[in-house]
């Protein structure tokens, strides 16, 4: 695992801005709806940007290595939510969560999206499109939404491709489960758990080596499914005039990345390619946020965004550069909370608007799932914590954080503190405050106490549900849970 900025590859030769990535027919700029590219949108769960193609030889993903080698890898891609319903907000409709009111993870009472933003499926069927959405390679099976509002009208218009009309283009969007926990094991490829890098905020034993091995090998299965969507676009002879694009919907599912905004939460793999139209091999360091992606394939296929949609076009003619991007985190299941933050190319700035709080607030979800949340409460009460270790199972955690990410890719050092630093921080700070008042970040409203109670009922009923069927008490002591953990890791 590799956190640095990512600025060579061993089969990609040279680095380029946005700027020249791509190649655009000047047929194309003035396409009929007949003419049009399709779109094939790859979407994996939980999912850092930990394949091949991003300096990882240890996890073989052939396919997504040569998409990228036939492509652009965006090495500075990021969510604007560390978790899925949020972040999917955002991305099908172009719009900031915060904005639209998608922003805590879930909503059991989910309310219409405000005008007059829509679910950006809508845009591609009036311009022609047929609009799909499968799970996985399940072509017969609809996909994963999972959004924080209800969908007026019909959000697609199948679950398959072939479903359209002779000649009609297509949008399809595949969801794939395999990085979710539980992993799923890569049998004909296992990764040896002693060659993984486990970050400095981890300690170094049995568990959190087996718990990042079967991670790491859930994205190597990944890759083989992806692999035959792939052959199939090609055999149907489709290849060459669909747009594809592969993205995480956010970061790995692991302690201090998923449901956080460190670069484990947000950072996410994507790769874009367009046969005879965008430059092959090539690698952009520039900033994009996945709410740029909506906008984007718009402009590509000769739709135009909406004004309201608040991302970036980064890719075609009318392609813009970021100098930052933005991410919060509200919300998850019954954990209330409040985090914002602002990056850019080297610096990111974190507000926790309830520095009262610890990290390690109890979740259902990541107490259930997470082994090496387990074992850090345990290493924590015997005092073998290391100091990275140990900042996040404080009991509290500062207003600010301010970080040095190309000398600290690991976001271990606060320098929010650090009078040297007070110009950065002043700036960034500036920056934030003054994208929540842009988009009118609806986390300022507190949810009504109803609401909030009625989420931590679910999540500890839930919770209780799911250690049961594991034989499992819910009140089982963290090191009788931790022998569990270790038998089902290791048989």
């Amino acid at each position: 695992m590799n956190q640095n900025k990512i600025t060579r590859r061993t089969f990609l030769k040279q680095t380029f801005s946005v700027a020249a990535t791509v190649a655009l027919s000047s047929s194309l700029l003035n396409c009929s709806k007949t003419q049009r590219p399709n779109i094939l949108w790859l979407i994996s769960e939980d999912t850092s940007p930990d394949i091949g193609c991003y300096d990882n030889p240890l996890v073989k993903t052939p396919n997504l290595d040569r998409l990228a080698n036939e492509g652009v890898l965006f090495s500075n891609a990021f969510a604007t939510c560390p978790v899925c319903s949020p972040a999917r907000s955002a991305m099908m409709t172009g719009m900031y969560q915060t904005t639209i009111g998608s922003h805590q993870h879930r909503t059991h009472n989910k309310k219409p999206l405000p005008k007059p933003v829509k679910v950006i499926t809508e845009y591609f069927r009036d311009a022609g499109y047929f609009v799909s959405n499968c799970r996985g390679e399940e072509f017969d099976k609809l996909g994963k939404t999972d959004w924080n509002f209800k969908a007026e009208g019909k959000a697609f218009d199948g679950t398959d491709w072939s479903q359209r009309k002779p000649g009609q283009p297509f949008f399809a969007q595949m969801n794939f489960r395999l990085t979710h926990r539980t992993f799923e094991r890569d049998p004909e490829n296992p990764i040896n758990p002693n060659q993984v890098e486990i970050p400095p905020f981890y300690p170094d034993h049995p568990i959190t080596r087996r718990d990042w091995a079967d991670y790491l090998e859930s994205l190597q299965v990944l890759d083989k499914q992806i692999g035959k969507v792939l052959q199939r676009l090609k055999d149907e002879g489709l290849e060459k005039n669909t747009i594809v694009v592969y993205c995480g919907d956010h970061g790995r599912p692991h302690v201090r990345g998923k449901q956080w905004l460190y670069e484990g939460g947000i950072r996410v793999p994507l790769i874009a390619r367009w046969t005879g139209h965008f430059k092959a091999g090539i690698v952009s360091e520039n900033l994009v946020s996945l709410i740029d992606l909506a906008p984007t394939l718009m402009s590509l296929v000769g739709v135009k965004p909406p004004s309201h949609l608040q991302g970036n076009i980064f890719l075609g003619k009318n392609k813009s550069e970021r100098d930052f991007i933005f991410a919060a985190r509200d919300r998850c299941d019954g954990t209330p909370d409040r985090i914002r933050c602002v990056r850019t190319n080297r610096y990111k700035y974190i507000r926790n608007f309830h520095p009262e709080l610890p990290y390690t607030q109890f979740n259902g979800y990541k107490k259930h799932q997470y082994p090496v949340l387990t074992l850090l409460q345990i290493l924590q009460k015997k005092g073998k914590l290391t100091s990275a270790q140990a900042l996040f199972m404080a009991p509290t955690r500062p207003d600010e954080e301010l970080y040095d990410l190309k000398n600290d890719p690991f976001e271990i050092n606060n320098l929010a503190k650090d009078p040297s630093s007070g110009e950065i921080l002043a700036d960034l700070r500036i920056k934030l405050e003054e994208w929540i008042k842009e988009i009118g970040d609806k986390g300022e409203i507190p949810e009504e106490k109803k609401d909030v109670e009625y989420e931590i009922n679910l999540m500890q009923k839930n919770y209780h549900k799911r250690m049961k069927s594991r034989g499992l008490s819910p009140d089982i002591s963290d090191e009788d849970y931790l022998k569990w953990w270790e038998e089902k890791l290791f048989k």
